[in-house]
């Protein structure tokens, strides 16, 4: 039962339940499961990504320059940006014009630099985490906590858009108040 209860708060107790980090993409791709699925992996993409260029940048950047962190992190992440769509032009112009506005909303989301922060910030608290794959695993549970959170608010979407909502409340204040709900259940589950 302890198994089943960590993997549960493992993946779902994350960046973005604990911060509400990137939930107004969550809300415009929770109305539609294809552009759910897609957003929510690439933003895993780049969570994972951005992770292993967070920890180059720890590494190679001077303690005198870390107050450059944030400023750096978003190169790298420009840069990334620039990677994958150049990447996906080359392979297939038909699939880039499909996906790159995924990559367009996904890239330069506050779940991702929050990822980035975040992991930083446990690095400089704990120094046993410094390291590639610390990084790389933090960015990919991230992006897990993601997808699991857009797949929570999705089961709840039409709900609380529909005509039983009162209209003041319908939509957007009725998801955060249904995320800061689920929030407190799955930060009770830690």
């Amino acid at each position: 039962m302890f198994l089943i209860t960590d993997f549960i708060a493992f993946l779902a107790a994350n960046l973005i339940l604990t911060q509400a980090l990137g939930t107004s993409t969550l809300f415009i791709a929770a109305g539609n499961r294809k552009s759910l699925v897609a957003t929510a992996s690439v933003i895993t993409i780049f969570t994972t990504f951005g992770s292993a260029s967070a920890y180059i940048t720890d590494r190679l950047l001077p303690v005198k320059y870390t107050d450059f962190t944030l400023f750096f992190y978003t190169l790298a992440v420009g840069i990334l940006y620039v990677i994958f769509l150049s990447a996906l032009f080359f392979y297939s112009r038909e699939k880039f014009d499909k996906a790159k506005k995924y990559i367009h909303v996904s890239a330069f989301n506050c779940a991702v630099m929050g990822t980035l922060l975040t992991i930083n910030g446990r690095a400089a608290a704990d120094s046993s985490l410094m390291h590639l794959g610390r990084y790389m695993l933090s960015g990919i549970e991230a992006g897990l906590g993601f997808i699991v959170t857009a797949l929570i608010l999705t089961a709840a979407y039409k709900r609380l858009t529909s005509s039983k909502v009162p209209a003041s409340f319908r939509g957007f204040p009725a998801m955060l108040v249904y995320l800061g709900i689920i929030s407190m259940a799955v930060y009770a589950l830690k």
